[in-house]
């Protein structure tokens, strides 16, 4: 059983709840984490030793004493080890490197055309990671900005890579980190792009779906405290990840929460990319949006202009995010009474479209439940380029904490 199939109780303690623990300042000796755990001393000493073994962990000085012996300070190492990310979309990726307490050390965004095929794509992606875990603290050249080139979140410098975490925008069979399926990504279904990534960096790679990374960097960020709950990504596409027990379920496949595909009632029923009609992305997604607007002869190009145009108050983008949000309601009105979520949160360039989100919060307390909603938290993610690359660290922090 791997750290991610264990239950949060058996978590209790355990090797990545230590390292959060460090990370976060709730804990800064091995008495503190002693007394959180609830875990003996010497079985406290142990995984931390373990994980200063591994470099995860390291002694920063000694503490204040409370009458005996000062206590050695725990700290997670800010320079040396750092993990790469990678947050694929359809037209743009968020590439990154982290310190191992999850902090966006650099940061980069860079345009991509997703049908140039998985070889083109990854292959530059991969280089810009390599190139952003050997930069150096410098700051950006004058005059670019930090969409441009690497923008600093904290005190960078050059680092030893300890695995990369990639999030893709289709179906990831996440055991073998291959894309099954895709609707939007030509040249991509059945591309396995762990073996691709992992010929030619020789560090852990894991990949997983972009939504599920959102909801994990979401989760870890904003409500880990929490053990139940659901995130929505919503863009050009509509996807979801659920946590669930306090950690990221992936059902069998790694098909878990995938919404695009449910089907919507709707007159007429719009085909879907997937070749069915009604599905939730075909009346929802930023795509079905700028595609309703064109059919009404109102001259849109993107979703940057969609939005646009409904901040402006145009009537028809309005009407239509409205409807978009009723039909994201009824699903998730399904998944919360199925589920039962402590939350549910909206992140996606959609996010910020005030109309579709009030049009799916009334949806939801009007479809649902009153349990399901008495204390459910209905809200946007809190609003971070770096969302989904801070996911994608988490996997890798996950998988390295596993191994030490």
């Amino acid at each position: 059983m791997t750290i991610d199939d264990a239950p949060r109780d058996a978590l209790r303690g355990g090797p990545r709840e230590l390292l959060r623990w460090v990370a976060t300042g709730a804990a800064v000796s091995r008495a503190d984490l002693s007394r959180l755990s609830g875990l003996s001393p010497s079985t406290v000493s142990q995984r931390v030793e373990a994980l200063i073994n591994q470099g995860l962990l390291e002694e920063a000085g000694a503490g204040r004493s409370r009458g005996g012996r000062r206590p050695r300070q725990l700290a997670v190492p800010t320079g040396g080890a750092v993990v790469g990310a990678i947050d694929l979309g359809a037209h743009h990726a968020r590439v990154g490197t982290l310190d191992l307490s999850g902090r966006v050390v650099r940061g980069r965004t860079l345009p991509v055309r997703i049908e140039d095929g998985p070889e083109q794509v990854l292959g530059a992606l991969l280089a810009e990671v390599a190139a952003l875990a050997a930069a150096s603290d410098e700051p950006p050249a004058a005059g670019l900005t930090p969409s441009a080139t690497a923008s600093t979140a904290a005190d960078g410098a050059a680092g030893v890579l300890r695995g990369i975490g990639i999030g893709i925008p289709g179906p990831v069979q996440h055991a073998t980190g291959r894309i099954v399926s895709p609707s939007r990504m030509p040249g991509w279904n059945g591309f396995d792009v762990a073996a691709f990534c992992a010929g030619r960096v020789d560090v852990p790679i894991i990949v997983d779906n972009d939504a599920n990374l959102m909801a994990l960097g979401a989760h870890r960020t904003a409500h880990s405290e929490l053990d139940h709950a659901v995130y929505i990504k919503a863009g050009t596409g509509i996807g979801s990840g659920v946590i669930s027990s306090g950690r990221l379920h992936r059902g069998a496949q790694g098909s878990a929460g995938d919404i695009s595909h449910c089907r919507v009632v709707a007159d007429p029923a719009p085909l879907c990319s997937c070749g069915n009609a009604g599905c939730l992305e075909a009346v929802a997604s930023g795509a079905a949006l700028v595609t309703a607007l064109r059919d009404q002869g109102v001259p849109v190009s993107d979703l940057t202009g969609v939005i646009r145009l409904i901040d402006d108050g145009d009537r028809h983008a309005t009407a239509l995010a409205r409807q978009a949000g009723r039909a994201i309601g009824e699903i998730l009105a399904v998944v919360v009474n199925f589920f039962n979520p402590q939350v549910v949160a909206i992140g996606g360039r959609l996010a910020d479209c005030e109309p579709l989100l009030a049009s799916m919060r009334a949806t939801l307390y009007e479809r649902c439940l009153p349990l399901a909603t008495q204390t459910l938290l209905i809200e946007r993610v809190a609003a971070s380029q770096d969302i989904g690359i801070t996911g994608a660290a988490h996997l890798v922090i996950d998988h390295v904490v596993a191994a030490a």
